[in-house]
């Protein structure tokens, strides 16, 4: 733009003065008029910082595990209930003055949408580590009372959440620690009764049996060497009495098996068979012969047996003691067969103990196993309860994680509703715009000249003399008055302006205040 479009502008600007001015007065009026009329929305703000917990975490260890921004979520919806704020509302008499003309469920509603929480910083693990509570209304005094009562309400629901959480997680671990004793138990009742039942087969007393076995087997070898002695006697006295009932020489030792003939040769067939039996099974073939022997021999002749009925009376002195000695011997024959199978039916027990050993160390082993597990979970289970009690006793202490105020709020005294700078720059804006643009339409409806160029451009002719505009005396006053009136409005806009500057930057009660002892002769 160049000097003289500059110096045109400027005289267009004085020139049309007015309609400049007064179209900025009214805006500025207006906007003014606006702002006073308007409802005041102020704001008031807690800062609340998130308080770690007293105690050292490597000490006790918090058993509430909930993320603090969903936590505060959750209180935000438990603050900002219905009784929560029907109770605030009923304390700080909102609904006459705040919300006039509204039900209680709209005064509700409109009380929420007034509550902000913003969840600010963040620490190194990106766990938050304040937040803000922010209330907005008409009242000053009563929106920063509000706030203050909101953040004493998230402190008190903090404080409950937490200690019901960690009370809630350590009734849950008793109520589990007791179905784990009572699982524990029945295991032990198992493994006890495994055990009772199965009292000599198990695993660890395999060498015991293997042991006993062996003794057992040296025991019965005994017992056989034993037998075969009593057999042997037995063969002996039968023979001797044999000999006494022919009249014979008494014989010391018995026939040989195979010797033809009478009792003596059955009695001999008899006890080689006993001591063969003794030693050998009944399919062995000597055994097998000397029964198909005495067998043949006893269909051709009478058992010697029936010398047993014969009164003692009948006998000689020598042949009772023989028949005596012979009974003893019997007798213990009889015991000693008893015996052999008395202890291999211990050796046959020891020995299917010692056969099951395998099969009872699985199932001991799945016994101790399940039982092993249940006493690990019981065992981690009863750390965690002793934990859970140790935690529940901080948060009733209110050692654990807190909500602390560091900014409580305060009484505002600028609103925030309407935005005083943003209007009253759009009023200047507004105004200024308005007489620009009325200056210049005017002045371009303005079809007479104004320059000496204008006419020499006109009628294309040189311009000779150019004669100033001579006004009269009358003309000049009233000029004079109209320039008087215009400076005096100019001063009242720059008043206003000025009131404007000061009301954006002081509110409109401390502006107020202001010109109240300024105009009383008192000014602040």
């Amino acid at each position: 733009m160049t000097p003289t479009e500059i110096t045109k502008y400027l005289d267009m600007a004085q020139k049309r003065k007015w309609w400049i001015i007064l179209p900025f007065l009214l805006v500025c009026l207006a906007g003014l008029t606006y702002l006073m009329i308007t409802p005041k929305i102020y704001e008031a703000q807690t800062l609340i910082v998130v308080q770690s917990q007293k105690v050292p975490e490597d000490f006790v260890r918090s058993i509430v595990s909930s993320d603090v921004e969903d936590r505060v979520r959750t209180i935000t919806q438990e603050v900002t209930s219905r009784t929560n704020l029907e109770k605030i509302i009923q304390e700080y008499s909102l609904q006459g003055e705040f919300y006039k003309g509204l039900d209680v469920d709209r005064t509700v509603m409109a009380l929420r949408e007034s509550i902000k929480v913003t969840v600010s910083g963040t620490s190194r693990a990106g766990a938050p580590e304040a937040f803000t509570i922010s209330f907005s209304g008409k009242d000053p005094k009563k929106v920063a009372d509000v706030t203050n009562s909101l953040a004493s309400n998230f402190i008190t629901e903090n404080l409950k959440i937490r200690e019901s959480q960690a009370i809630g997680t350590s009734a849950f671990l008793a109520d589990e620690l007791e179905s784990m004793e009572k699982r524990l138990k029945e295991k032990e009742a198992q493994l006890k009764d495994y055990r009772e039942k199965n009292m000599g087969g198990l695993p660890e007393q395999l060498d015991t049996n293997l042991r006993i076995i062996e003794r057992l087997q040296t025991q019965l070898d005994q017992i056989n060497n034993n037998l075969r002695d009593a057999e042997g006697r037995r063969i002996i006295l039968q023979a001797q009495i044999s000999d006494l009932q022919r009249g014979g020489p008494v014989a010391t030792t018995p026939s040989a098996p195979g010797t033809q003939g009478g009792p003596r040769d059955l009695l001999s067939l008899k006890n080689e068979l006993a001591s063969l039996e003794s030693r050998y099974t009944q399919n062995h073939p000597d055994v097998i012969r000397l029964k198909s022997m005495i067998a043949r021999m006893e269909a051709e002749r009478p058992s010697l047996t029936a010398d047993s009925t014969e009164t003692d009376s009948a006998l000689s002195p020598a042949e009772q003691s023989l028949r005596r000695q012979l009974q003893d011997v019997l007798q213990e024959i009889k015991s000693l067969k008893e015996e052999i199978d008395k202890v291999q039916a211990q050796i046959k027990f020891y020995q299917t103990k010692v056969e099951e050993t395998p099969k009872r160390e699985q199932e001991l082993l799945t016994l101790n196993r399940d039982y092993d597990n249940e006493k690990t979970l019981y065992d981690s289970m009863l750390a965690r309860k002793l934990e859970a009690e140790i935690a529940v006793s901080m948060e009733k202490k209110q050692k654990g994680e807190q909500f602390r105020v560091v900014d409580p709020a305060k009484t505002p005294t600028i609103p925030i509703k309407p935005d005083v700078r943003k209007i009253i720059l759009m009023i200047l804006a507004i105004g200024l715009g308005l007489g620009g643009g009325l200056a210049f339409l005017m002045e371009t409806l303005d079809t007479s000249y104004k320059t000496p160029e204008e006419v020499k451009n006109e009628v294309q002719l040189p311009i000779l003399v150019s004669i100033p505009l001579i006004r009269t005396e009358n003309e000049l006053k009233s000029i004079k008055r109209k320039e008087i009136l215009a400076y005096a409005a100019t001063g009242v806009g720059f008043f206003l302006s000025a009131a404007s500057i000061v009301l954006a930057t002081k509110g409109i009660d401390k502006t107020m205040e202001f010109f109240k002892n300024l105009f009383q002769g008192s000014p602040s």
